[in-house]
């Protein structure tokens, strides 16, 4: 039984928790099912000769007892026995030191692996690290930090010939499927070197950091592995100023729709492709090799093939990002080149270049205008659990969902496919309403939907669910108070509103809203805001923020009320 001080046992419980989970994962997992989950796209030859050099061997995470007998109670909890007692763990302790700025020498930080039988016969390891934090420790921000952010969570695959050669191959490999380096260490304690990576985002484990296992010392290889460009100045700067290199090779790619033309299983020779889409093939072949460094295609001897990254260039690839490559590409490339302006005026960029706003350039040109469309589109993978948020799974039979500025229609009827018993209702300028109505006639939905074309001003009345995706960033905040006030006069008392934006993180960590935020106030001059930030605009119009749901792509959804209404979560 663990004694532990008041207001303690959640945090007990939720390391308990987090440990079953781990075991469960360990024992249900082997290599060559694993393998796949963390590298999209590895089979055939490549994922048998992984599975010959390396194992599946744990599963990892970090904890947080008060001393050695609650780390114990809390393993004896999950079914697990102690090997012995914790060894020292040197990666991790100054893992830990560097993230929070702190001197190694005061963390307490051990291992522990206490093995479990597998479904498939085999036994793993659960590795347990261990940061001991006394009562009245003031390691409470780096307990709360390491919960919520998990960097030391990972998966472990031991090496089963720890020769230089492998290592560097298994790295490679590792690095063509998405997964980029992400340190490690040489533990002496017990002769070993590990390897971290992180897998990419693509990746269909719940587990993104990977570490490879090796025994010995192998530091001469993790040095490359470690090589970070913060090392490298002059070579750091080269590939930044570089990347408007990368923009232009993918919009070229496609622009000429050259993974149309590639098989998606087999290698293309390259001179068949460069005849297939009208192109010379040296020049071609170069276009590719670049590409090829940047893991959206793979070339072997038989010519090149599409990675998982570069099917999302294909026109009818599900989610295709083609749409935002030839966008990024094109008007919003060009208008980059004014981001001085912004910073230094405050005007934006695109209006600079092109003489009138972003909205108003694109529906006076209609290829544009679809493109615009198709490109807001293309983020929809942001939109996957929206249709099971709380709110409208618990929707009565036959209420309204409004979407306010919904553009193609994408969203809505992801929605009326998840819930046929609800009703729609789509806002937007006259010429994407036509466009929605045809997507979303095509989707069967139009019996269940109504179509407003008009403004922000047009919001209708009497709807249950309020819709607001990826708006408020296009605006500054007088202009979003405005947009808010509108929701509120036609929202009723009982009424939800889920606003679908991509949020600042407030400690600063990297985000994709951080890029978004550069990109909005050069070419729409809105912004990207925190999670206060939007709570106060909410408040100024008369709503109240009532919870926060993550979404892919660094999205969120935050459920809003009106003020006042009584109605809680």
């Amino acid at each position: 039984m663990i004694t532990a001080l008041p207001g303690d046992t959640s945090r007990l419980r939720d390391d308990t928790d987090r440990l079953r989970a781990t075991v469960g994962f360990v024992k249900e997992q082997d290599t060559a099912t694993l393998l796949p989950l963390l590298l999209p796209g590895l089979d055939g030859p490549e994922l048998r000769a992984l599975v010959e050099r390396c194992a599946f061997a744990h599963a990892a995470l970090l904890v947080f007892p008060s001393d050695g007998a609650e780390l114990a109670a809390t393993l004896a909890d999950c079914g697990l026995v102690a090997d012995g007692p914790p060894q020292p763990s040197v990666v991790v302790r100054e893992r830990l030191a560097v993230r929070h700025e702190l001197d190694a020498a005061r963390l307490d930080v051990g291992i522990l692996r206490p093995t479990v039988e597998c479904l498939d016969g085999v036994r793993r390891v659960v590795e347990v690290f261990a940061l001991t934090v006394p009562p009245g420790s003031d390691l409470g921000a780096v307990v709360a930090h390491e919960r919520e952010r998990q960097h030391e969570t990972h998966v472990a695959f031991a090496v089963e010939a720890p020769d230089p050669l492998v290592l560097r191959g298994l790295c490679a490999v590792f690095g063509r499927y998405g997964a980029t380096p992400d340190g490690g260490g040489y533990n002496p304690h017990e002769d070993g070197t590990v390897f971290y990576f992180t897998a990419s985002a693509e990746a269909k484990s719940a587990y993104r950091r990977v570490e490879l296992y090796v025994p010995g010392d192998h530091r001469d290889v993790l040095a490359e592995h470690c090589r970070r460009p913060e090392h490298q100045p002059a070579e750091a700067l080269l590939r930044l100023l570089t990347g408007a290199w990368t923009t232009q090779a993918l919009a070229a790619f496609a622009r000429l729709e050259v993974a149309d033309a590639m098989d998606e299983d087999r290698a293309v020779d390259v001179a068949h492709l460069a005849h297939d889409i009208g192109a010379l093939t040296p020049n071609l072949a170069t276009l590719l090799r670049y590409l090829a460094m940047l893991g959206v295609v793979r070339e072997d001897r038989d010519g090149f093939r599409l990675t998982a990254t570069g099917k999302l260039l294909r026109t009818d690839a599900e989610g295709s990002l083609r749409p935002l490559a030839l966008m990024y590409g094109g008007p919003f490339y060009e208008s980059f080149a004014g981001l001085g302006h912004t910073v230094r005026t405050g005007q934006v960029a695109f209006e600079q270049y092109f003489g009138e706003n972003h909205f108003d350039h694109f529906a006076r040109d209609p290829e544009l205008a679809e493109l615009f469309d198709l490109s807001m589109a293309a983020g929809a993978r942001m939109f996957d659990p929206l249709p099971a948020h709380p709110v409208l799974a618990a929707a009565a039979d036959g209420a309204t969902v409004v979407d306010i500025a919904g553009g193609n229609g994408e969203l809505l009827g992801r929605i009326l496919s998840a819930h046929p018993r609800l009703r729609g209702v789509l806002l937007e300028r006259p010429h994407t309403v036509e466009t929605a109505r045809r997507l979303l006639d095509a989707a069967g939905h139009t019996a269940r939907c109504a179509f407003r074309a008009g403004d922000f001003a047009d919001v209708p009345e009497g709807g249950d669910v309020y819709v607001l995706s990826r708006v408020l960033h296009d605006w500054d905040d007088d202009r979003c108070r405005e947009i808010l006030r509108h929701c509120a006069r036609a929202m009723p008392a009982t009424a939800d509103l889920l606003v679908v934006e991509r949020v600042l993180p407030a400690d600063g960590s990297p985000s994709l809203a951080t890029a978004w935020d550069l990109h909005m106030m050069c070419n729409v001059g809105g912004r990207e805001r925190r999670t206060d930030h939007y709570a106060q605009l909410f408040a100024d119009a008369g709503l109240t923020l009532v919870g926060r749901t993550p979404l892919p792509l660094d999205g969120s959804v935050l459920h809003v009320r009106m003020a006042g209404s009584g109605i809680f979560p």
